[in-house]
């Protein structure tokens, strides 16, 4: 009887043993699963301008924002928009207004200028369906704590696209994606 005590006390002990080095573990593992986490933000995206010729006759809705693990989205609502839009994304020195050229000051390291083939107001009745504003802050975009995204400027909308400014920490990768009626452009937080 008395071997089945010293016995059993060896395998709590052996348990406990056990336990502690799963805990070394998963304390391991964590560090193990951030790095393998910074290894997936990696990105082969590129910096360089990206671009689709395909027109869209639809009005752009609303322009939001969203933060990703790796990324910071910007988000062009195209309701009604069926096939793809047009686009026309790069980086620029100074944002310019297209139509009269003037200067909009952008904040940020770097400024990327976003045209999407979707005017903010109906073609057919003139009403107006995005309420931006010339040189103004996009509205209801809020980028407190964003970590990629700096500032937002809306440019204009001119001959039947939307020009918008969107002021980046720094020259970093980017992806124009389309999902339905959505135009996304997603610009990475690190290299």
């Amino acid at each position: 009887m008395r071997r089945f005590g010293t016995a059993a006390a060896a395998l709590a002990l052996a348990g406990a043993g056990l336990a502690g080095t799963a805990g070394v573990a998963g304390a391991a593992t964590g560090h193990g699963a951030k790095a393998a986490s910074d290894a997936t933000c990696s990105t082969v995206w590129g910096s360089g301008d990206k671009s689709a010729t395909d027109a869209n006759a639809e009005p752009l809705k609303n322009i939001r924002t969203g933060q990703g693990a790796c990324y910071d989205r910007m988000v062009f609502d195209i309701s009604g928009a069926t096939g793809k839009a047009g686009y026309h994304v790069g980086y620029v020195d100074a944002f310019h207004q297209d139509g009269s050229g003037q200067r909009i000051p952008v904040t940020g390291g770097a400024i990327l200028e976003i045209y999407v083939s979707a005017p903010s107001h109906d073609p057919e009745t003139g009403r107006q369906t995005y309420a931006g504003r010339a040189g103004k802050p996009l509205p209801g975009v809020n980028l407190t704590g964003y970590q990629t995204f700096k500032d937002t400027k809306f440019g204009a909308s001119f001959e039947g696209q939307t020009q918008v400014g969107l002021g980046v920490r720094a020259r970093l990768p980017f992806r124009v994606l389309q999902s339905g009626d959505q135009l996304i452009v997603d610009v990475a937080h690190h290299w």
